[in-house]
């Protein structure tokens, strides 16, 4: 497989420097481009296109245990070390996560809500516990705040809104797309940091509207509200991160993509048994009407 990295580099390298760096001899790399390549070269190169298929499918998101569950999927027998071998000899890598900053601000004239997770990121089913925050995106034309609401059972993203302005109407439209797209019974807890934008009194009187029960974290405490940060956090990782906008509604758009495109349909989760979320959320609704 060295022989095979250099072949495939030799366009965008020298050969002397690609076998100095790699401790290979200039003259057994073209003895062995002067044979035809052995039954398990042609296999591995086989491999490697459809391993390529699934990373360049992902948008360079997935390592070698989601494509190698993607692949088991399609009938491919293969192990996932040998996956992961043949990803880091071609040079394929997961996209890495980047740090977060804090956006929203308390209001100490707001009243607070308990935090009944305590940090147990648990739910039985759909529409028991939703966490909510506020994001940045950074843009030539300034900051673009992202508001989202995630089902903590299906890690699905049902409500989401963005703006130039981090405001309670943000929060409000984001929660409102939620309402709209779920059936809710009462009892439904809401999750979210003591930000303004959620002890707001119009936000907690639209909870206690639908009955929903408010929950916070503790002060300065963005851990309290860890898988709704994950999310942020694969968000840039996976694609704003990867992006410059020149503009807001630039951002805008390709954010809707990566949400409603591919990270609610088609992204998949070791913590759901890799499946994407709506994958789950069918497999929930199959369960539950034949039990």
């Amino acid at each position: 497989m060295t022989f095979q990295f250099i072949d495939d580099h030799r366009d965008e390298f020298p050969v002397s420097r690609m076998c100095k760096v790699l401790d290979v001899s200039r003259s057994g790399y073209y003895a062995w481009r002067g044979r035809p390549p052995s039954e398990r070269e042609m296999e591995n190169r086989k491999l490697y296109k459809k391993i390529e298929a699934v990373y360049d499918e992902s948008g360079g998101v997935y390592g070698s245990p989601r494509i190698y569950d993607r692949l088991d999927e399609q009938g491919v027998i293969c192990s996932e070390n040998r996956i992961a071998r043949l990803m880091r000899l071609r040079g394929l890598r997961a996209k890495q996560e980047k740090t977060f900053k804090v956006t929203t601000r308390r209001n100490k004239a707001h009243p607070v809500a308990p935090n009944l997770l305590d940090r147990n990121f648990e739910a039985n089913g759909l529409n028991e516990i939703w966490l909510a925050d506020i994001t940045t995106i950074d843009t030539a034309e300034g900051w673009l705040y992202l508001a989202a609401v995630l089902d903590l059972f299906s890690r699905r993203i049902v409500g989401w809104a963005m703006s130039d302005r981090m405001t309670g109407a943000l929060t409000m439209r984001a929660l409102r797309m939620a309402l709209a797209q779920r059936e809710v019974e009462p009892g439904l807890i809401h999750h979210s940091d003591q930000g303004s934008q959620y002890t707001d009194k119009r936000y907690q009187q639209l909870l206690k509207d639908w009955g929903i029960r408010p929950s916070m974290n503790g002060v300065g405490t963005w851990y309290d509200n860890a898988p709704m940060e994950s999310f942020f956090a694969t968000l840039k990782t996976e694609r704003v991160h990867h992006r410059a906008y020149q503009a807001r509604d630039e951002a805008r758009a390709d954010i809707f993509s990566y949400i409603e495109g591919f990270y609610n349909r088609r992204r998949i989760h070791s913590s759901l048994g890799y499946a994407s979320p709506l994958e789950y959320e069918r497999l929930y609704h199959q369960h539950s009407r034949y039990p």
